[in-house]
């Protein structure tokens, strides 16, 4: 069911919050991976706040939706979400990456509340997707799992064991996505390694693939009600996205994966998110029924 106007809105206004959570984390932090948590955070706003089937007063509910973020770096992005979200207190991201915080650049789920596994070693999060998936086949449960990759961590050989095997287990209860913000830590995806055509790779292996705008709310929830509605095949959900999204100095710039903002780029980041607020507020209210 396609989202409502007033669902848009309050889903624009709350990734707008949480990309400046990021934000500020990365200014508290004195450095962090910025850019891609800046071309996720969409797609983790609309899951925390519309689709995934969690308790906040029961974040180990044996019965809830998983979410594996394989792109473990973003744990910038992620953790203001689960702070945000009512998990962990939220004074704990100005400890962020520091000497002896529970919040490390990649969020361990043995100290961060809410985490359903410890990622950061790329092209592992399919993988173990998939094994959450088979698991809740096995126990009778009708959890799904999600997961958001990296482009970047597509050039890793066992995101492809992972989609060959999620195709051969018919494991549709497992809906994936990529961010595809074509930047990596040395480059540009396609100079350093090229994925094209890669919605035709996920086909291949099996997949119903949406390739989408992944900072558009209502295309990535049209993307989701497919997934969650029966499909024959499982779904992959390319997120077409932009380093740094939202912040003008940051965008589609790789030198953007990982920086620093002292106080006048932190202002200037600032001023640059409430600008681009705006005018997403206006897109949906033009394009919203």
């Amino acid at each position: 069911m396609a989202l409502t106007k007033q669902e848009w809105l309050a889903l624009e206004k709350k990734a707008f919050e949480l990309r400046n959570l990021c934000l500020d984390t990365t200014f508290w932090a004195g450095s962090g991976h910025i850019g891609g948590g800046m071309s996720v955070m969409d797609m983790l706003t609309i899951l925390y706040h519309k689709y995934l089937n969690i308790k906040k007063d029961d974040p180990n509910w044996e019965d809830r939706d998983r979410f594996i973020l394989s792109k473990g770096h973003s744990g910038i992005a992620y953790a203001p979400v689960l702070c945000d979200f009512g998990y962990n207190d939220p004074e704990q991201l100005k400890t962020f990456n520091l000497t002896n915080s529970k919040m490390g650049i990649h969020l361990d789920s043995n100290k961060v509340v809410g985490v359903d596994a410890s990622t950061g070693s790329l092209g592992h999060g399919l993988s173990i997707a998939l094994g959450t998936a088979l698991a809740a086949r096995v126990l009778g449960k009708d959890y799904k799992t999600y997961c958001i990759l990296g482009d970047g961590e597509c050039d890793e050989g066992s995101n492809w064991e992972a989609a060959m095997s999620i195709n051969a287990f018919h494991a549709t209860n497992v809906i994936s996505f990529v961010d595809r913000n074509k930047c990596m830590i040395d480059g540009r995806t396609e100079d350093v390694m090229p994925l094209e055509p890669f919605a035709d790779k996920w086909r291949a292996f099996g997949f119903h693939v949406f390739d989408i705008d992944g900072h558009n709310m209502m295309e990535l929830s049209d993307a989701i009600d497919y997934a969650l509605g029966e499909p024959d095949a499982p779904v992959m959900i390319i997120a077409n996205t932009i380093k740094g999204e939202g912040i003008d100095f940051m965008e589609d710039d790789y030198h953007w994966h990982y920086g620093a903002v002292d106080e006048a780029k932190y202002k200037e980041a600032k001023e640059s998110l409430k600008k681009h607020y705006e005018k997403r507020i206006a897109r949906v209210e033009k394009e919203a029924k």
